[in-house]
Formats: structure tokens, sequence, C-alpha cells
């Protein structure tokens, strides 16, 4: 087993795992407690599908009645062995004991937990000698730690998280930075592209950008709509359409705006899909209008395996994978005229747009493919499973 550390500030550092791994997986237990469906939730089913593919042993715990279980009864990730768990609140003891009973019956080695609701309701016993498997806990965003310190050890998602992490007292020996990855497309046949389109009301001729991601503030939707009301009605000789995919509590709000904008008609209300690809596939550019808060954006990495040409503003993930002008345009955050001007741009210069698809096609291939990323994790557990 061989790692290396990476610095993250003059003191301190966190450990990141390279790929000399042995063949085998510790057996581990992936534990998701939330009710909706987002972006964490996707990468959740992500990673225990690539599990399966390696034939890891490997089984996951959700929430009993969530989006996650939901779309598993319609046949998303059903790999893996799953479990349905109550997690009705961050400290129901009726949860604590199935989580102790499971752990009982599966005898995973690793524990890896997910947000805070499963990380704080699983507490193993920490009396010397006693058996039990090593917490892991994985963070995608920069959120009260108070319930993520007890487990035996961190992944940060980014540099810039696990620099934070480390700032917040953890200990650098058990903080990970491990990127995300992104699956490799898998096409449809464009006879059910063209029958999509037909029934999304899309003209053969126009072209179509693609928002995706909840409907929360830090997504930073409302500037979207801002810069979309700038923008003439074609651009390169195309009208222009937006698909919103995704869900959330200021969908109401975000449909208000884009009426008192007077682009309604320009953009289709499509609602949280589990299966995002025919979307992505159909799609002539990605924009990712995030604020500062945001911490990677699996939009970004999705934008680069489809081949989609994009524009993302400058959030602190971006900034620590993107390159303006190689791989993205990149705009300010919360600037609707830098938005429009980018988008504006790529739909009107199909060489730039081109290019920029060529250097994320690449960026996927080298950092941030599944072989590359299930590497890592698969030497990590090595080296933290018991024994």
């Amino acid at each position: 087993m061989k790692i290396h550390c990476s610095a993250l500030s003059e003191a301190e550092s966190c450990t990141r795992m390279t790929l000399d791994t042995a063949p085998d997986w510790p057996a581990s237990l992936q534990l998701i407690g939330s009710k909706g469906l987002g972006g964490a939730e996707r990468w959740f089913q992500r990673y225990c599908d690539a599990l399966a593919d390696r034939g890891a042993p490997a089984a996951i715990g959700i929430r009993a009645g969530s989006g996650l279980d939901k779309a598993r009864g319609e046949g998303l990730g059903r790999r893996l062995p799953c479990y349905r768990l109550p997690f009705r609140t961050v400290w129901d003891p009726v949860s604590g004991h199935a989580i102790r009973r499971l752990i009982k019956q599966t005898q995973p080695e690793i524990l890896q937990t997910y947000m805070g609701r499963a990380t704080r309701l699983t507490r193993l016993p920490k009396r010397p000698g006693q058996a039990r498997p090593v917490h892991l806990t994985r963070l995608g965003g920069y959120y009260e730690l108070s319930p993520y310190r007890h487990a035996d050890a961190w992944i940060g998602n980014t540099r810039q998280l696990c620099d934070w992490m480390l700032q917040q007292g953890l200990p650098a020996e058990h903080v990970y930075q491990i990127y995300n990855f992104v699956d490799p497309p898998l096409l449809k046949p464009e006879t059910e592209i063209a029958q999509l389109r037909l029934e999304l009301g899309l003209q053969p001729d126009e072209q179509v950008l693609l928002c995706a991601g909840r409907f929360v503030s830090f997504k930073g939707h409302r500037y979207l709509l801002e810069a979309l009301a700038r923008l003439p009605l074609e651009l390169g000789g195309r009208r222009w359409r937006l698909l919103m995919l995704g869900d959330g509590p200021l969908r109401s709000a975000l449909q208000q705006q884009a009426e008192a904008l007077g682009i309604a008609p320009r953009i289709l209300w499509l609602g949280w899909r589990p299966e995002p690809s025919p979307y992505l596939q159909l799609s002539d550019l990605i924009v990712f209008p995030s604020l500062e808060i945001e911490t990677l954006g699996n939009v970004i990495l999705e934008a680069w395996a489809w081949r989609r040409p994009l524009v993302t503003t400058a959030f602190r993930g971006a900034r620590e994978i993107a390159r303006h002008g190689e791989d993205a345009i990149c705009v300010p955050c919360e600037d609707a005229a830098a938005l429009a001007a980018g988008i504006q741009q790529l739909l009107q210069d199909p060489a730039l747009a081109r290019a920029l698809v060529e250097r994320g096609s690449q960026r996927v291939e080298q950092s941030f493919s599944p072989e590359i990323i299930m590497d890592q994790y698969q030497a990590l557990y090595r080296q933290l499973a018991p024994g």
C-alpha cells in the first residue's frame, strides 16, 4: 500500500490515495438516511453501482419510503443487498437500534455513512479490544461538523473541503481526499432521442440548454433566469429552449420569476428524473449557475463525460477542477450579465464549443473516471480495514 500527502496548508495535509492496490475489497455497509433525491443521493447510487461492478462485498441501508427507496422500486440500482431503515429523526433511538442490528447482521469491516442523519445515528463502541467496523464518513459539503466528529475517518470530495475540515480541528492523518467520478455515457439510439424531443415539444432546429440541480438558493437558478431574459430569441440563427431538470422548495418562486421575466414559454420544468442521461444526450449546452458555497458540482463532470459544452459559475469547486477557456466557460457567481454572455459566446462559436468538449472529455479520462476513483476507494478501504 502506498499513500502520499498533498499539502493543503502550511501546517497540515490530508491523505490522498494512490493506485497501488490489492485485488480484493474489505466488506462494507453503506448508509444514507436522506428523504429526497438530489446530487448526494445520485452519487450514493452511482458509487454503490460501482462497488457492484467490481464485485465488492457490500450492502446498503436507506431510509424506508425515501426517494432512493422509490427509485429502487422502479428498477434503479438494485444490484446490492438493500435494507430499509426508519431514519425518522437525527436522534431516533429506534433507528439507532436498527443500525446496530444491521451491523451485527452484515458484519462489515468498513461502515461508510453519508450526510448528517445516517452519520449522527451511527454510534459504534469505543471500548478497547471490542471488534467493530471502521466508521468512515463522506462529506460532500461544508456542513456543521458536530454530527461527524465521532467517526474514525473522513472523506472530502475536494481539496478545499479537506483543508476546511483540518481547519475545523479534524486530525489530518484521518482526513482523506477523493474526488467524485462520473460514469461513461450510455448513448440511446437517435430514434429514441428524436422521440423524446417530440414528447417534450422541442422543434428539430431548437438549441437545447440544460440545467440540472435541486431548486435551492445556492444553486443560483434565479441568476440563470435573469441571464436568459437578456438573451435574444435566436442565437447562431437558432431559437433556444431551457430544460430545468430538478425540483425543490423554490420551484414555485422560480416559475413565477420566469413568468415575470417573460421567458416562461422558453422553459420546460421536468422535475426530478432518476435517469437524466437522455436529457444530457439531447442537450446542446450545459449551464451550471451555482453560488460560492457549492462544493464540487457533479454536473461539471457529467457535461465533460457527455461531451457537452459547459458554462459554469466560478464557485469554489469549479475553481478547483475547471479551467476557463480550456474545458469550460467560467463566469463570476451571482452575475446574470456574465452568465448570459457566456451562454451567448458558446452558442455562437461552435469551434470554441468543440475545443472545450475535447479537453473536458480528456479531463474525465485522466482524473475522474470510475477506474481511477474506485481504485482510490479500494486503497483506502484496505488501509483502514481492521487487521
